[in-house]
């Protein structure tokens, strides 16, 4: 029998499938009539096809690298969304005849709610590692936290550090450190953020948003040095939630 709604993904690459495998198991167990796609594609301009070709679209997430190319193929975009400028989560709503799709911001939601538990008084500075489309929500989820952060990039760019920058001093003032980048995602799991892990201590927190592998080597090498250390697989969960909460509300 032919299922009544579909729900994807857009990027690229896709090699995860956490969202399409956790929302299959949800629709079989609540025995919705729907099913998740990746939809890996190499351009954006590609999403017309997929809306053209799949009138059983619902709602699509949005991840790397098109969390910001997505935002002109949109008709509104939530406050929140649109304060960060950046989309991870897109509605396809009809109206009178005429498809809308909408996009809003998920990944400030996961963030913010699985860091929080781990701060403390001393963590008031954070290093953004990167610059994409994550790296804005990251940023509005810290501040929402009263913590400063800092973006870091490969590239000398106004207001933002590189990490040659990245001195013993500032190390030591930045005690909270996320990287938003794919460096030591599978299969470059020998790969990691070019940063002085030398200068951690164990009063540094250190987030990754990959979670595969469980702990990268940007995990593992701070954790040498002390550093309490999370992956992304909490934040994508909530995330998750939170995208599921949009189509359906």
């Amino acid at each position: 029998m032919e299922v009544e709604q579909i729900y994807g993904l857009i990027g690229y690459p896709l090699i995860h499938s956490f969202s399409k495998t956790f929302f299959n198991e949800k629709f079989e167990s609540e025995k919705i009539s729907a099913e998740y796609i990746n939809f890996e594609i190499s351009d954006i301009s590609l999403l017309k096809e997929i809306i053209a070709e799949e009138t059983r679209l619902r709602g699509l997430n949005v991840t790397i690298p098109y969390k910001e190319a997505v935002i002109p193929y949109l008709n509104e975009m939530d406050e929140t969304a649109r304060l960060i400028g950046a989309v991870n989560v897109i509605k396809f709503i009809q109206n009178k005849g005429k498809l809308i799709l909408k996009g809003y911001n998920s990944d400030i939601i996961g963030f913010t709610d699985s860091i929080k538990p781990l701060l403390t008084r001393q963590h008031k500075y954070a290093l953004i590692l990167g610059t994409g489309g994550a790296s804005k929500a990251v940023w509005h989820g810290l501040e929402s936290l009263d913590i400063t952060p800092t973006l870091v990039s490969r590239t000398p760019k106004e207001g933002v550090l590189t990490y040659k920058d990245l001195t013993p001093e500032i190390i030591d003032k930045y005690k909270v450190i996320v990287n938003t980048t794919p460096v030591g995602m599978y299969p470059h799991v020998d790969e990691c953020p070019d940063i002085p892990y030398t200068y951690l201590t164990e009063d540094h927190l250190i987030y990754d948003l990959l979670y595969n592998p469980d702990e990268t080597l940007f995990m593992k090498k701070a954790k040498e040095r002390g550093a309490t250390v999370k992956n992304g697989l909490e934040m994508l969960l909530l995330q998750a939630f939170a995208a599921w909460d949009i189509w359906q509300k």
